[in-house]
């Protein structure tokens, strides 16, 4: 076990302070410290690629956790939507189910339960493969990076399954629902957004998605919601830009209910002005308006957000610089202001890694899991780190 916090905590939280009153805001709002419990690896087959998981608990208490596995790479015509299920908080996790394994790239994967008990999972499809496909082609056999023959005809006839119109039209924001815990699922249907850790549940029942209209021209930055369970999706608004600022360069949003009643959304950035930092815009209306995006002096993305049971909310997000890893921080003002950085993990050795997703457990005690490419394998495994807050 480790303490990660402390003074170490408090000096990046006066630098993180200097930088919230330079952007107009408050200095954060708790010096907490985090105690690492485990960390370790959960993936049930190292030789295959496991990437972009989501994390939720269920009502019942029970662990659910999403991602995009099968995989050879982090570019490959092979992700497939995969469910996880641990009965006791992390512990033990069962085998994989495969929930969709479409034609072409399935990639991120997304989660949530409705207010009716209801389970919602998100992707995308990509076409992002094709690209290295076509290099591939024009390598010499045995040049660095070259496919073996064997890969090279197990890509072709995977991106060969499809026509090229027929891959264009697969090409989508998705969505499955099951109304029996996962048991059963329904067909894939298409929604308006796509975001990597999927919608969000409401106290009056509706559900919110707040994400990019992948794949659409022109391409909108929004929020679409759900009056029906999950069944039917609607334009809701869109997200205001920042004067100055592309919305293009607006990802991976993610939202949370706060206990006043305000929905934050956090937004991945690759705008000049506070470029891979994560943005937060509020609404105050159930989702009907929004806030200009504006910085909180967090570098790292994408954030994933949750309210504790106490109301203080976590964000949680990877660091690809220097230490790589994951943190998270916490807010005791509904999200107005942020603490200092406490770090899951800083032991990554490249940047493919991230996208971790946090639950609570008990009172402070937390999992969190994310993806990640590490030394002794070029293929990503899915980590998980069980903590403890101190305050």
């Amino acid at each position: 076990m480790r303490i990660i916090g402390s003074r170490r905590a408090f000096l990046v939280g006066v630098a993180g302070g200097l930088m919230a009153r330079t952007w107009g805001m408050a200095a954060p709002a708790s010096d907490s410290s985090i105690e690492i419990l485990e960390t370790r690896v959960i993936s049930w087959k190292p030789p295959l690629y496991h990437g972009w998981p989501t994390l939720m608990r269920r009502s019942n208490g029970e662990l659910l956790l999403v991602f995009s596995g099968g995989r050879e790479s982090h570019i490959c015509p092979f992700g497939r939507l995969e469910l996880m299920r641990s009965k006791d908080d992390g512990l033990t996790w069962g085998w994989p189910q495969v929930l969709y394994d479409g034609p072409i790239d399935d990639r991120d994967a997304g989660i949530c339960e409705t207010s009716k008990g209801t389970l919602l999972v998100t992707t995308f499809t990509s076409l992002a493969y094709a690209d290295r496909l076509l290099q591939a082609e024009r390598q010499a056999p045995g040049e660095p990076g070259a496919f073996t023959e064997l890969q090279f005809r197990e890509w072709i006839a995977a991106h060969h399954r499809l026509s090229v119109e027929q891959r264009s039209q697969e090409l989508g924001c998705y969505m499955l629902r099951s109304t029996d815990g996962g048991v059963t699922w329904s067909a894939r249907y298409r929604v308006p957004v796509n975001s990597p850790h999927g919608p969000t549940p409401l106290r009056d029942g509706r559900v919110l998605y707040c994400g990019v209209a992948l794949w659409e021209t022109p391409r909108r930055v929004g929020v679409c919601q759900s009056m029906d369970d999950g069944v039917t999706w609607s334009w809701l608004a869109d997200i205001p830009a920042r004067p100055g600022d592309d919305p293009r360069q607006y990802h991976e949003l993610h939202a949370v209910e706060a206990a006043d009643g305000r929905i934050v959304c956090h937004i991945r950035n690759h705008n000049p002005a506070h470029t891979q930092e994560t943005l937060q815009c509020e609404s105050t209306d159930g989702g009907k308006t929004w806030s200009v995006p504006r910085p909180i002096g967090v570098w790292g993305l994408p954030s994933h957000l949750l309210r504790r049971a106490d109301g203080q909310l976590v964000m949680s997000y990877g660091h690809r610089r220097a230490p790589l890893g994951n943190q998270c921080r916490i807010s005791a003002d509904h999200g107005q202001t942020w603490g200092p950085p406490l770090r899951i993990s800083e032991d990554g050795t490249s940047g493919d890694l991230g996208y971790p997703s946090t639950v609570q457990i008990t009172d402070e005690t937390f999992v969190t899991v994310w993806y990640e490419r590490m030394e002794n394998s070029p293929l990503a495994q899915l980590r998980q780190a069980r903590w403890r807050l101190h305050s």
